[in-house]
């Protein structure tokens, strides 16, 4: 584990004061949730400096990845169809991930996506660390941590992961698919804010009328995020969708709107429970969010952008 100070370690997990330069880690193609946030993050540029995009690795039943690398691959070409209809060009700005789980072994794998989150941590200080938004198996960050375990005191890892500390099991997808890279980024001391899925971030909830009328009139980009949402079921009555990706997003958008408190970071067990130790290193825990503040932002944003493309 790194040897950071604890007043350093602390200080990284208040959240961040300016301008945030941070980088996303996505599986895309995996749900619908990942394009709404990395739409959110390029609609908040006066407070977010998104400096590249990180395909990430799944591999899912219900999902037409057959590997993890397929998975990667997929992620990849969603991530230029949000691209291209925000106008953002993806050069120097997106990157393949790894194309295998850091795994029960443990193993750092190489990608683009790695060695580009290595270089960019670098050159930042603990001061002035970059974050990292993972909304995905941390598949690519624990691969970065383990080929360059100096960079753990110059980022700060904001996961969507797990499900909420008092759970009875941790098996949710982000950290289910690589038990080993959960195991290797909660063990390493990097500071982590978690957003865990159940019991917290499963409030963030949106409903077919609610994405019609403040996301689908809003150009090409409101008429395709509203298509992925509208496709992910096909009975719409009484139905409500999660848009978990968004949250760690608002995190850094306004820590108003996820409370969180300081805690010791868990144990994850290779039986994908959480274990308390409480000698072990502190991490940054939300167990509540604000769901309302968080969509009439991104309402409202939306509704900016295409007025002013008119």
């Amino acid at each position: 584990m790194t040897q950071m100070g604890y007043a350093d370690r602390i200080r990284m997990l208040e959240a961040p004061r300016g301008r945030v330069r941070c980088v996303l880690d996505t599986d895309t193609a995996n749900e619908i949730d990942d394009q709404f946030a990395i739409v959110q993050m390029l609609l908040s540029a006066d407070r977010l400096d998104l400096q590249a995009i990180y395909a990430a690795p799944f591999h899912f039943p219900d999902t037409d990845a057959k590997t993890p690398a397929h998975g990667m691959e997929l992620s990849y070409d969603e991530i230029l169809r949000v691209l291209t209809r925000m106008d953002v060009k993806p050069e120097g700005l997106v990157y393949e991930g790894v194309r295998r789980y850091v795994g029960p072994e443990k193993v750092g794998r190489d990608a683009p996506a790695v060695d580009d989150l290595i270089a960019r941590a670098r050159a930042s200080t603990t001061a002035d660390p970059l974050y990292v938004v993972a909304i995905a198996a941390i598949s690519n960050v624990a691969s970065a941590i383990l080929k360059a375990p100096d960079i753990i005191d110059k980022i700060v890892v904001v996961w969507l992961g797990g499900h909420a500390l008092e759970w009875p099991h941790t098996a949710e997808g982000n950290l289910h698919r690589d038990v080993g890279g959960a195991q290797v980024l909660f063990d390493s001391g990097v500071p982590v804010v978690l957003l865990p899925c159940l019991g917290v971030v499963s409030h963030l909830l949106s409903s077919v009328p609610e994405i019609e009328l403040h996301v689908e009139p809003h150009g090409e980009i409101g008429k395709f995020l509203a298509q992925r949402y509208k496709e992910s079921s096909d009975d719409h009555v009484g139905w409500s969708k999660e848009i978990w990706d968004m949250a760690p997003v608002a995190w850094l958008l306004n820590p108003d709107w996820c409370e969180s408190v300081v805690t010791h970071t868990p144990v994850v067990t290779d039986q994908v429970k959480w274990s308390v130790d409480k000698t072990r290193h502190p991490m940054r825990y939300v167990y509540r969010i604000h769901r309302d503040p968080i969509l009439k932002d991104f309402f409202n944003k939306m509704k900016v952008r295409s007025q002013g493309a008119n």
